[in-house]
This record gives structure tokens, C-alpha cells and sequence, in this order.
């Protein structure tokens, strides 16, 4: 199938949708504040998954396990032929101790959404259900794709894509909230869009021994120390100045005693991307750079690296036709749909995009005080307003994408 130059949308349909799902309002809340309570870990989240599944029995579509972890993919058939769209949500957790005051905090010690996981597959369970009641109506067929494990490498998508998840898909949309986005507002970015990611573990083994006899060992602190200084010159001297890379030291784990000279240190590293070319070059900086520090300082040094999500690519035809009929269906809830540029952190929906021309959106929760509760922190807040905006946003692109298909 090729793309289509736009989205043409039925208004009837359209119209319906959109009333059931401001209807459904409630019970999009009320999901993400079950999920918000019994979060689960990247690759546990059994309970998570039993309780999506559970949601589907007795609607008319068929849902079935996907991939090495709990993921599932829940088909609707419109029985008409067309193209097959599928929308994508995750459901996975973090290792956050949550520091909130809700009535619906988290109950999982040590466990928290904080990335607001929770609210994309509320949205989404309740769209599904929305869809497969106007499904005779429309044209082609939707997947929906419920993907665990987005936070940990090497993520949920890679194998649901190998379990056949994009079998017959045509194209992808993603959507992720935003609590830096003042709610109603509606992101997007054309081409590429969040960065690729790697990470890395270097270990640093020299000769311990007694501090006041320095000569008589070979101190990987020091080592360590040279090795987080010299990375430094990899994005300053050795990236183009308009590539966009970082690499950041998250780990420097060196403890031991104040009169004894370390044998060992452990570093943990993270590496982030614009253009996948880059990635390489990083990799191989990184590698030269731990060999050089073996020869400097004597020591042995053992390096694990990680090359994980890619760079999220948005195709820009597909994108800017779904901006196109968002902008022209002026949902209420929005008030404002603008290209807020690539995103710094990394996402697995990036497998995806790489397999299938995809669009990956960012709806806003900002609270309505907008005080800031960033993702991955232990306030992360959000907004539930945003719920119905992401279910009609994505609701807004599938109705139009399958109204009108010309086979």
C-alpha cells in the first residue's frame, strides 16, 4: 500500500466516536487509577496484562499473546477490505519509590508509573473498545498493540515485532503524554524525532593493596577517574558540532576503605543520539578509549556495550497527514497541535518506526498549576484530562485513515 497524500474522514462515524468516547471519559480514568496503583516492573507485569486481557472478553475482536514477555495484540475487523493500522501502547512501570499523596498511590513498594504508562493503555483499552463498536463502519482493520517492558532493554517491541505483531500492518501511531506539555496541547516532529540509545558497563581491574604503599599497587580508582575525564572529549572533540550526542557516567561504583587502594571500580554508562551514524562512531571512541587507559595505567579493562533502541524516525508523509486532519477536526479538549522538535530521551516504540512508516504523537499533562512533575521522578503527576485528548487524537487518525480507503 502506498501512502496516502491525506486523510479524507467520515463525518458520521467520526461524530459517534467521539461521543462514545467523551462518554467513556470516566472509565479512562478510572483504568489508569487501577493501573496507577498495582504498577508492575518492565518483564513482570503478569497481573497488568491479565487484567488488559480480562477487558477484552466478549467484545468482537480476537487478542492474542505476542512476543517473549506479556504483550498481546488485540484485532478488529471492519470485514471491509483496507489497510490495517495499528496503535500502539505500553504498560510497564519503573523502580520508583512513589512520593505523591494520591488516593490511588502506588501499593507496589519500591514501584511506580512515573512515566504515565498507565494512562496510554487506559486510553487505549477504552478506544479499542469504542472502535470495535463502530468497527462495520469503517474499513481495513485496526491492531492494537499492548506492549510491555518500553523502560529496560532490550524492550518489549523487538519481540512482539518477531512474534509477528506488524505482520500486514501498513503503519504505526504511537502517542506518549507529556508532563512538560501544558495539557490540551498536541506535539509533534517530522523525520527524526527521539534519540537512539545505547549504555555501557566498563570494569577496571588493577592490584589492590595498602595506601601508605601505593608503589606496590595499580589503583583502578585511578584508572576510572582518567576514563571519565577523557569521555569528555568524545562529543566535544570527535562529533560534529551540529550532530546532537551525549554520553553521561550514571554509575562509579569504587567504594571501599579509606586506607586501601582499590583492585576493582565498575562504571555504568549512557549514550544518547540523533543520527544512527553517530552511534557508531561513539562506540568505537568509547572502546579506543578504555583500550587506551589498559596501556596508560597498567590495568585490565572489560567492556560490556549495549547498542539498544534506535533513533525514532517519524515518517513525515504519514505524520504530516494525520497533523493535517487533527488540525481540521478541531477537537474541543485541544488547543494547540505544533511541532515541538526532537525529544531528548529514547523510545522503544522506535523499533516499530524502523519496520513501518509510523507517527509518534506527544499529548500534554501538565497539571493545571503547572508546577513541574517530571517523568521518571518520584512526584511525577498527571493530568487526566489528557486521556480523552490522546483517545481522540488517535481515535481522530484511525477513523479517518479507515473511512475512506480507496482499495
Amino acid at each position: 500500500m502506498k501512502l496516502k497524500e491525506s486523510i479524507n474522514m467520515s463525518n458520521d462515524v467520526y461524530s459517534e466516536l467521539m461521543s462514545r468516547l467523551e462518554q467513556s471519559e470516566d472509565e479512562m480514568i478510572q483504568l489508569r487509577r487501577h493501573f496507577h496503583e498495582y504498577p508492575e516492573l518492565s518483564f513482570k507485569e503478569k497481573n497488568t496484562s491479565q487484567y488488559i486481557k480480562n477487558y477484552y472478553q466478549g467484545l468482537d475482536c480476537t487478542v492474542r499473546s505476542c512476543g517473549d514477555g506479556y504483550g498481546m495484540i488485540v484485532d478488529i475487523d471492519s470485514g471491509h477490505p483496507g489497510p490495517k493500522l495499528a496503535l500502539r501502547a505500553d504498560f510497564d512501570a519503573l523502580a520508583i519509590q512513589e512520593d505523591n499523596t494520591l488516593p490511588f498511590k502506588s501499593k507496589n513498594p519500591g514501584v511506580m508509573h512515573a512515566c504515565g504508562h498507565d494512562g496510554h493503555t487506559a486510553y487505549m483499552m477504552v478506544l479499542a473498545k469504542n472502535l470495535i463498536a463502530i468497527k462495520d463502519q469503517l474499513k481495513g482493520s485496526i491492531r492494537i498493540i499492548h506492549q510491555p517492558a518500553e523502560e529496560v532493554s532490550p524492550g518489549g517491541a523487538k519481540s512482539m515485532i518477531a512474534d509477528g505483531a506488524l505482520d500486514g500492518v501498513d503503519n504505526v501511531i504511537g502517542i506518549h503524554v507529556m508532563s512538560s506539555m501544558p495539557t490540551g496541547a498536541i506535539g509533534y516532529h517530522l523525520g527524526e524525532s527521539q534519540t537512539g540509545r545505547s549504555d555501557f558497563t566498563v570494569k577496571f581491574t588493577g592490584k589492590g593493596g595498602h595506601a601508605s604503599m601505593p608503589h606496590l599497587s595499580n589503583d583502578a580508582i585511578i584508572a576510572g577517574s582518567y576514563f571519565v575525564t577523557a569521555l569528555q572529549t568524545v562529543v566535544s572533540r570527535r562529533i560534529d558540532p551540529f550532530d546532537t550526542a551525549s554520553v553521561t557516567i550514571g554509575s562509579f561504583d569504587g567504594a571501599g576503605s579509606f586506607n586501601a587502594i582499590k583492585e576493582t571500580v565498575t562504571l555504568k554508562g549512557d549514550v544518547r543520539v540523533m543520527k544512527e551514524a553517530t552511534r557508531q562512531k561513539i562506540r568505537e571512541q568509547i572502546s579506543q578509549i578504555s583500550h587506551g587507559i589498559e596501556t596508560t595505567f597498567g590495568v585490565k579493562a572489560q567492556l560490556d556495550y549495549d547498542d539498544n533502541y534506535p533513533v525514532l524516525y517519524n515518517n513525515p508523509k504519514f505524520t504530516e497527514a494525520i497533523i493535517k486532519e487533527l488540525k481540521q477536526a478541531q477537537i474541543p479538549q485541544v488547543t494547540q497541535i505544533t511541532d515541538f522538535g526532537p525529544q531528548d530521551p529514547s523510545e522503544d516504540f522506535a523499533y516499530f518506526a524502523q519496520k513501518k512508516p509510523s507517527s509518534f504523537l506527544y499529548v500534554g499533562c501538565m497539571t493545571d498549576d503547572g508546577a513541574n512533575h517530571p517523568h521518571h521522578s518520584p512526584d511525577f503527576l498527571m493530568n487526566e484530562k489528557c486521556l480523552l485528548i490522546a483517545a481522540k487524537a488517535a481515535g481522530t487518525a484511525t477513523v479517518s485513515y479507515l473511512s475512506d480507503f480507496d482499495k
